[in-house]
């Protein structure tokens, strides 16, 4: 069971009370008791602000994969980096099948590499470890932070809090820069209990995503877990629920550590690493969470997002109607295009049946999982027809110890596929299921445009998420969605994990302090130089190219992933696929009024393009003769409700102002990684609060914007043009001096550029 508190909790020896409970009690003070939290000492001891609520953190090491690296290297490369200045790990573990466009992706492997050993960094090749695994196995540690271009960037277990964010935040710590933020409120995750046999991490994050994203609970906050039932958890299972707490909108998490994790990092050859973690008596919590293990069930999120939460029970007792409203809600989100998604027709014998399952990646890959789904598998058969099951280590080094205690060879036995380290699965990179079939998957997303989807095509994928034990279960089951709870009285114990570091001493490049720096960057034919952007004008006319009105947009809908991964080394090209699975015209239509900016640019008169424009500029003119359409940005915006939820990938962002937009308006933003990345390439994060009748073609009139930025004004005055000018409420939440000073140079590129000039 998990309930949710709005009001503030007190810590004391390992128990929680409401502040409602003790605010009597002299020694209950909540301005002396948020300081007695692990967040706030890690996030202090990491601030170089002076001030403890306005952030600005410097972290111990960063982390990327084959799909970021590039574009942060090639950024940081445009403002001047001679050295990494923080230990850097790149990794490869999304392109890592090299399988499509040819060269392209092994050529930037090569770029990475070849910048470790430019710069001074790690470079670990494909298959060897997914980015996450790597960065618990080798890095992490009590009291530290990490960042990772990344989402799913959470170490907290090991003690590290870890937040995952777009390129630019990276670039500037590549430049002795700040990650800025105001301190967040911290939410208490107290445990109690433990969990019955077959229930795994999966489930326990699960049921907490179900019950905080959609009220936003955790938005923008810090989860710090504590409370006796953590002792109940091994460290692997706590890593599993701590991974999946990006899909809550959380900025960061924290454990308690215990000697559990002292162990795993002398496993690991770390023990130096260790460090006890845990409240001081008196913490104090703005809000918190109550998780009794004891009585977590299996659970499936449902397509299309890992808060469609039900119990397997649950779902089995009412499976038509689940499925059903599942359905409506689907389609809904299809809207325009002309597929049909179904799941009432995998109904078989009254159980919903699924045609492949997979075990994979930063959630699912990891050794306490797979042996548990080993276990579970040993002396059975996954069957010889449509079900499937594919398995995914997620490093060699747990692939090795499975190998050595049989594990896998239970797994292969049983009709297992055995492959590599790799993270397809998870964006659709991987094991993509046919179109109209059920994937079930114990990886981290199944948004609607992800995992391979291609509904303007006619093609849609449809994944379900569940733990490792149930796909295990249903393995067994030949793909009928089955509770491991169903099969387990009791769970076969774990086998001992023994970790060889040879093998990532014989493989894994390390830089260190031998820099090669005359050596020139591998560049390959695909590796594309950011295009110039121009600095912000002081008044911008924008046109509505791409109304939004579902209730959030992801980030795999801005900017879809699978096989335009490959072309994130490229900007043009990439930008080709933006919102090419949500609206194919967005593309031609932010083209359009891209020329217009570059013919003004060009110093031609724009009023000529067209008789619409030219009808726009004469209303415009009408009601402010001071306009100088010359001097005015010519650009587009994109409107949506709630845009940005899922991953971090700055190129949501990036794509947009490759194809000249400079805004976009939306009543709140999903996450601070999206805004983030809005503002580093130089694109307004602008809110309403109000309902706009918006519609593709509008054009959005906003005046004295450079001068309302430069006065910390977060309102702008701007107007609906038609006929007669309708004013419109427009404004930002509070930006930082830094991103100010981008938006205003045109995007962080250009605010490096200037200070290197400097």
């Amino acid at each position: 069971m998990i309930q949710l508190h709005e009001q503030g909790a007190y810590y004391f020896d390992d128990q929680i009370y409401l502040e409602s409970e003790k605010k009597n009690d002299a020694w209950f003070d909540p301005e002396a008791g948020k300081k007695k939290t692990m967040a706030y000492k890690i996030m202090q001891a990491h601030n170089h602000s002076g001030n403890d609520r306005i952030l600005e953190l410097k972290f111990d090491s960063i982390a990327s994969h084959d799909i970021t690296f590039v574009g942060i290297i090639q950024t940081a490369k445009a403002s001047g980096i001679e050295k990494f200045p923080i230990p850097y790990v790149l990794t490869n573990c999304h392109n890592s099948l090299c399988a499509v466009g040819g060269t392209i992706n092994a050529d930037d492997h090569f770029f990475g590499l070849s910048a470790a050993k430019k710069y001074g960094g790690t470079f670990v090749p494909p298959h060897v470890a997914v980015i996450h695994q790597y960065m618990r196995e080798m890095m992490a540690g009590g009291g530290k932070m990490i960042l990772g271009s990344d989402s799913h960037t959470r170490y907290g277990a090991l003690g590290t809090m870890a937040i995952g964010e777009g390129g630019g935040e990276l670039v500037k710590q590549l430049l002795n820069k700040t990650y800025d933020t105001h301190y967040p409120e911290i939410v208490g995750v107290h445990l109690t209990g433990k969990p019955k046999p077959g229930v795994g991490p999966q489930d326990v994050a699960l049921s907490i995503i179900g019950k905080v994203f959609a009220n936003g609970f955790v938005k923008n906050r810090v989860m710090e877990f504590i409370g006796p039932g953590i002792a109940n958890l091994s460290v692997e299972f706590r890593n599993g629920i701590d991974v999946m707490t990006t899909e809550t909108t959380c900025l960061s998490s924290i454990w308690a550590t215990d000697t559990q994790v002292q162990d795993y990092l002398t496993t690991h050859c770390r023990g130096n690493d260790y460090k006890e973690l845990k409240p001081e008596n008196g913490a104090y919590y703005d809000r918190f969470i109550t998780v009794d293990l004891d009585q977590m069930e299996c659970m499936i999120a449902l397509p299309f997002h890992p808060s469609n939460v039900f119990s397997i029970r649950e779902l089995n007792e009412n499976l038509e109607d689940i499925l059903h409203e599942t359905e409506v809600r689907g389609q809904a989100l299809l809207e325009g295009s002309d597929v049909t998604f179904t799941l009432t027709d995998k109904i078989r014998n009254g159980r919903l049946f699924a045609e492949q399952g997979s075990i994979a990646g930063c959630a699912g890959g990891t050794y306490d999982n797979i042996c548990a789904a080993a276990n579970i598998l040993s002396g059975k058969s996954v069957g010889n027809e449509e079900f499937s099951l594919s398995v995914y280590p997620a490093s060699m080094p747990v692939y090795q110890c499975l190998m050595d205690n049989g594990s896998a060879s239970a797994l292969m036995t049983a009709g297992a596929i055995f492959k590599t380290a790799f993270c397809g699965p998870c964006f659709g990179g991987g094991d993509t299921p046919a179109n109209n079939t059920l994937s079930i998957r114990h990886t981290t997303r199944n948004f609607i445009h992800r995992e391979g989807s291609k509904p303007q095509d006619g093609q849609l994928s449809s994944v379900a998420l569940m733990d490792a034990r149930s796909i295990a279960a249903s393995a067994v089951n030949h793909g009928l969605i089955t509770a491991a709870t169903e099969l387990l009285q009791e769970e076969k114990a774990i086998p001992k994990y023994f970790f060889n570091k040879e093998i990532y001493e014989n493989r894994v490049f390390q830089a260190h302090d031998q820099i090669q720096k005359d050596l020139p960057l591998r560049i390959g034919p695909n590796i594309a130089e950011w295009p110039e952007f121009n600095a912000l004008t002081d008044d911008m006319l924008l046109k509505v190219t791409a109304v939004l009105k579902d209730p959030v947009t992801t980030t795999d809908e801005l900017i879809p992933s699978g096989d335009t991964s490959s072309y994130r080394s490229n900007p043009i090209k990439l930008s080709e696929f933006t919102l090419s699975r949500k609206d194919p015209h967005y593309v031609p239509r932010a083209k359009a009024i891209r020329e217009v900016e570059l013919e003004r640019l060009a110093g031609h008169d724009v009023r000529q393009t067209d008789e619409g424009l030219a009808a726009v500029y004469g209303s415009i003119q009408n009601h402010f003769p001071d306009f100088e359409y010359d001097k005015a940005i010519v650009g587009s915006v994109i409107y949506a409700n709630k845009p940005g939820d899922g991953s971090a990938r700055e190129q949501a962002a990036s794509c947009q102002k490759v194809l000249g937009g400079y805004a976009n308006i939306a009543k709140e933003y999903a996450t601070k990684r999206y805004r983030s990345n809005l503002i580093n390439w130089g694109i307004l994060p602008l809110i309403t609060p109000d309902e706009i009748e918006l519609k593709n073609g509008d054009y959005i009139l906003l005046r004295g914007v450079r001068k309302s930025l430069e006065e910390g004004s977060n309102r702008f005055e701007a107007y609906l043009v038609n006929e007669d000018l309708q004013k419109i409420n427009l404004g930002m939440e509070a930006l930082t001096a830094d991103e100010i000073q981008i938006l205003l140079a045109g995007c962080l590129i250009n605010f490096n550029k200037k200070e290197v000039l400097v």
